[in-house]
């Protein structure tokens, strides 16, 4: 991971801890290697944190990665709930917006030649996709609803080989919410993928 995108990483709003950041910046460039010429898709980007190590992954491996999210924030965001951020609403319109901040976050680290944001509800993205992909990352919403979706949309997508990574997975739930692990994490497990690393709350894993 180049310094200075790191340092752009690490000063943008979110909620990626360096070490899974860089544990997520290798799993990308290991699953550009397993299956070639294929991108990565990134499943809620809020303003682009850990866009800056995928997005710096993709560079390095030849490929774009797509950014999807919605930018309208996920239900913990959301003005009452403990990770809702102020700075963030958009004085217009009184709601969350995190597209502005998350597209300056891109500029100030020079990602726009491979990031291309996809402003959309994540299984309507998926519902059209056409390109080869080799690696998703999902960190959207975290109510089981919204992280099955994520699930149900994408993992159909992914061929033989191709790697899902998952953040705020927690088994215990004095951790965590149990969304990401129980709509997510258990059924890939159960559908034949493979752990392959894990560090933290982030886990990776491979289709066989």
């Amino acid at each position: 991971m180049p310094y200075e995108l790191k340092q752009i990483a690490l000063s943008t709003k979110g909620f990626m801890p360096e070490d899974e950041g860089d544990a997520l910046f290798a799993a990308a460039i290991d699953a550009s290697r397993v299956v070639t010429a294929a991108d990565f898709v990134e499943i809620g980007s809020y303003c682009g944190r850990s866009t800056v190590w995928l997005g710096a992954a993709a560079r390095m491996s030849g490929v774009k990665l797509h950014a999807v999210d919605h930018h309208g924030g996920s239900e913990e965001n959301q003005p009452g709930w403990e990770w809702h951020d102020e700075s963030l609403v958009d004085p217009a319109t009184g709601r969350l917006n995190t597209l502005p901040h998350f597209l300056a976050t891109l500029d100030r680290a020079g990602l726009n030649d491979v990031v291309r944001p996809v402003v959309a509800e994540s299984s309507s993205a998926a519902s059209s996709w056409v390109q080869p992909i080799s690696f998703v990352f999902i960190d959207g919403g975290h109510g089981r609803e919204v992280a099955r979706t994520d699930w149900t949309s994408w993992s159909p997508l992914l061929t033989s080989g191709a790697t899902l990574a998952i953040h705020d997975v927690f088994e215990d739930e004095r951790d965590g919410g149990q969304a990401p692990f129980e709509e997510i994490y258990l059924p890939a497990i159960s559908a034949g993928f493979s752990e392959i690393s894990r560090i933290g709350s982030l886990r990776v894993l491979r289709k066989s």
